[in-house]
């Protein structure tokens, strides 16, 4: 037993002189070892901790995201379109909206007026001399692409000498008829939808081509078109003089003549769609906030492509799907064209 006034033994081995039992009261002091461990243990803690809350943040982001889009799919499909489509077109009941539709190439496979001019030529308008000059011509056109203004004049001239003297009401009965034996199977059936597209939504829909007017006219009405604006022929008594009023509808003219039905009818052209196959009509596509290329030729895929603009081919084969076939325009729509010489427009003297 210590004598009184000595200190008391430490029999706990624990340098504090802390009794074994009571050692847990009191703080256990680390090392810098250990306190570095515990600091990049917090670090990882926290570091797992923000990962973590990104990742459910990114999560919830992404799941947000896709739900809107499957939202945005499912409306669009109930409105006729799927994801990443264009809005629907055209727009149901814009009565200030209307299309133009060139005829050759666009609506119909070949040239209108060459199959007229061999139905004229089956009821012994012409000799078959000038049927085989309008058949060359064609194919010249629709080949080389070539629409110089010599060869467009020799096409007109030697049309315009068949028709003249032949009243208008015979060769529009014949265009009836002539419709059934070589036309009505050389409609585009694509072509034939976006314009029936346009009626649904309660539009009017024009051809608009260099035949002439009476020969799209009739076309038109086949299909159920509201008209057509086409070149005009020249006539005085309901007989034609082989001439034309003014010149042929083609190119620039086409524009002139869009431009003007809309401001008569009250259209807005920014509203409107044109279709063509071809780069003549680059003005007539111009003019309209919906511009379509239809079967192009490969000056009008270039520049369709460098404007954005829509393109459809309804063409077989995949080397015409692929770069395209010149289209007979302008004078190859005149070839024979003013043969059948149709006119809505006639000048009376």
């Amino acid at each position: 037993m210590p004598r009184a006034g000595a200190p008391a033994r430490n029999t706990s081995g624990d340098p504090t002189g802390t009794p074994s039992r009571l050692r847990w009261l009191t703080p256990r002091r680390r090392s810098g070892t250990e306190r570095s461990e515990r600091s990049e243990e917090r670090s990882r803690h926290l570091l797992a901790g923000q990962a973590s809350a990104e990742a459910a943040l990114r999560a919830a982001a992404e799941a947000a995201e896709a739900e809107a889009a499957e939202a945005e799919a499912e409306a669009g499909t109930r409105a006729g379109q799927g994801p990443g489509e264009e809005p629907e077109f055209p727009v149901p009941g814009d009565t200030r909206a209307a299309a133009f539709f060139d005829l050759d190439n666009t609506v119909m496979r070949g040239a209108t007026v060459f199959h007229f001019s061999r139905g004229l030529y089956k009821r012994k308008f012409f000799r078959k001399r000038d049927l085989l000059r309008f058949a060359w011509q064609q194919a010249y056109f629709r080949l080389m692409g070539d629409e110089h203004a010599g060869h467009m004049q020799d096409a007109q001239d030697s049309a315009l000498s068949i028709v003249r003297g032949h009243r208008v009401a015979e060769l529009m009965a014949i265009g009836e008829e002539i419709y059934d034996e070589y036309l009505a199977a050389r409609i585009w059936s694509g072509t034939r939808a976006l314009a029936q597209a346009h009626l649904d939504a309660g539009q009017r829909v024009w051809l608009v081509t260099a035949a002439p007017v009476e020969t799209a006219t009739i076309i038109a009405r086949r299909l159920g078109l509201t008209g057509a604006l086409g070149t005009v022929a020249e006539s005085v008594g309901g007989v034609y003089t082989g001439r034309l009023v003014g010149e042929i509808l083609h190119g620039p003219a086409k524009a002139v003549a869009v431009r003007a039905l809309a401001e008569s009818e009250g259209l807005d052209l920014a509203r409107c769609a044109a279709y063509s196959d071809s780069s003549n009509d680059i003005p007539m596509l111009s003019l309209v906030g919906f511009p379509y290329a239809i079967n192009p030729d490969s000056k009008l895929r270039a520049h369709a492509r460098e404007m954005g603009w829509r393109l459809r081919d309804y063409r077989t084969g995949r080397k015409a799907v692929r770069v395209g076939v010149p289209a007979a325009a302008g004078a190859g729509a005149v070839v024979g064209g003013a043969a059948a010489a149709f006119a809505l427009q006639r000048r009376r003297r």
